[in-house]
């Protein structure tokens, strides 16, 4: 009997779903972290800013009934500095178990765990589509997709994908979680583009993530291209996919719009996302910039000079006045721009760099763990390409579009942990791809 449209669909999904085992040691694994290490306890210098920095601000205004504002120490009024979704989150913990405590932090980076263990499985159906239902990397395997196992339990349980969900309080796990499922999305709509529900998700995911962090959001045109790709050779049949592209944008607005809207009435500017583009701009040509921002972007002590201006002019005209005088500052010193975004680009692959008083050893093995991963992944993705992996191009474009904001404006360690999970799965499968040489056992 021939299996119906929605049979193959599920049988579809359940063939490259990950073990529960990998999410359930994976989460333990992080929640034992922040127990053990008491990582909840958070420094408190600057009135608590390092919980959860311009966020906690956030969620403290919100938590205290004065709306979505004040992203520093003093009081500047309604902001866009960030999306809303994680200092939505971090309000609610804060009502729930008191601003600034430890279990509101206990609270916090338990979600962040829960998010970073969610992205195992998703890491799992990644490689177990593009790689091992394909062949690729067997090598006489006795387990039936070896690239989808190693690569995620590589992610449950490897460190340096733990890192953020235990220690910071930001958005990255969730940011990272919402973004590689939405790549789990494309590759099924890939095989399944005629899906209403595969579109619909695909622009749930998109606007969640256009909320957390809208730097990733030029992969989104990109994804939607890749997915619909193969149906413009014959128009006969893009009818259905257009239509459940243009659902995927609606809903991916309809998400959007409360925020866009809020933005419109309370700060009377359209602002999508964020409104501090401006501002980073400027600090990215400071002198003393030097291609990597020590400090925060604008003084912490209210009395400042900047911050005054800041609260004087109101955030929107203060950022617009600094993106003037960035780009000014861009055309009379295009060295300078060109110097320091070739130095973004090899601290985004390379490491960042960290203060003086850090223990040399322990930034040696940190900034070689990071460029070894880094390397790893990208040699992955070459070998992946040539030898036409499916869904290599969909990786190449993301390596390609993540970073180019960080390369123009400013960069961090953390800034790579969206593209991470395909590191992993790039890294595995160039290891499992080697020859043993003659004689190996």
């Amino acid at each position: 009997m021939p299996l119906t449209r929605t049979a193959v669909a599920a049988n579809s999904v359940s063939r490259f779903r990950a073990p529960w085992t990998i999410f359930w040691v994976g989460l333990a694994l992080r929640l034992a972290c922040i127990v053990i290490g008491h990582t909840y306890r958070i420094r408190v210098p600057w009135d608590h800013f390092g919980f959860g920095w311009e966020m906690g601000r956030i969620a403290r205004s919100l938590a205290l009934g004065q709306g979505y504002a004040n992203p520093f120490n003093g009081q500047s009024g309604p902001t866009a500095w960030t999306p809303p979704l994680y200092p939505l989150l971090m309000a609610a913990s804060f009502k729930m178990f008191g601003i600034y405590t430890n279990a509101a932090a206990f609270f916090l980076l338990a979600c962040n765990s829960v998010f970073s263990a969610a992205i195992a499985p998703a890491v799992y159906e990644i490689a177990a589509r593009c790689v091992d239902a394909n062949g690729f990397a067997r090598r006489g395997s006795k387990y039936a997709e070896p690239v989808a196992l190693w690569s995620a339990w590589l992610w449950a349980t490897y460190p340096a994908a733990l890192q953020y969900a235990i220690h910071w309080i930001w958005e990255m796990s969730l940011s990272t979680c919402l973004f590689t499922w939405s790549l789990v999305i494309a590759l099924r709509l890939r095989e399944r583009i005629e899906s209403v529900g595969l579109w619909a998700v695909f622009g749930l995911l998109w606007g969640l993530l256009a909320l957390s962090n809208a730097s990733l959001l030029l992969c989104l045109p990109a994804a939607m291209l890749w997915i619909v790709w193969p149906r413009l050779r014959t128009p006969r049949t893009l009818l259905r996919p257009v239509a459940g592209a243009a659902l995927a944008c609606l809903i991916f607005a309809v998400v959007m719009a409360p925020w866009v809207i809020r933005n419109a009435r309370v700060l009377h500017a359209f602002i999508p996302t964020r409104s501090n583009l401006g501002i980073e701009l400027y600090d990215s040509m400071l002198p003393g910039n030097d291609a990597y921002p020590w400090g925060t972007t604008l003084p912490l002590w209210p009395g400042a000079p900047e911050f005054r201006q800041f609260v004087g002019m109101g955030e929107v005209p203060f950022a617009h006045l600094r993106g003037e005088q960035a780009k000014a500052a861009m055309r009379a010193h295009p060295e300078v721009l060109l110097s320091r975004t070739r130095d973004r680009f090899l601290f985004f692959w390379d490491d960042t760099p960290h203060a003086d008083e850090k223990h040399f050893g322990q930034e040696f093995l940190r900034n070689l763990s990071f460029a070894f991963l880094s390397l790893c992944g990208l040699m992955g993705l070459g070998l992946a390409l040539k030898r036409h992996v499916p869904g290599a191009v969909l990786m190449a474009l993301v390596f390609l579009l993540v970073p180019l904001p960080y390369y123009l404006i400013t960069v961090q360690a953390r800034f790579r942990h969206p593209i991470e999970p395909l590191i992993a799965i790039l890294a595995v499968y160039l290891f499992r791809s080697t020859e043993p040489g003659k004689g190996a056992l």
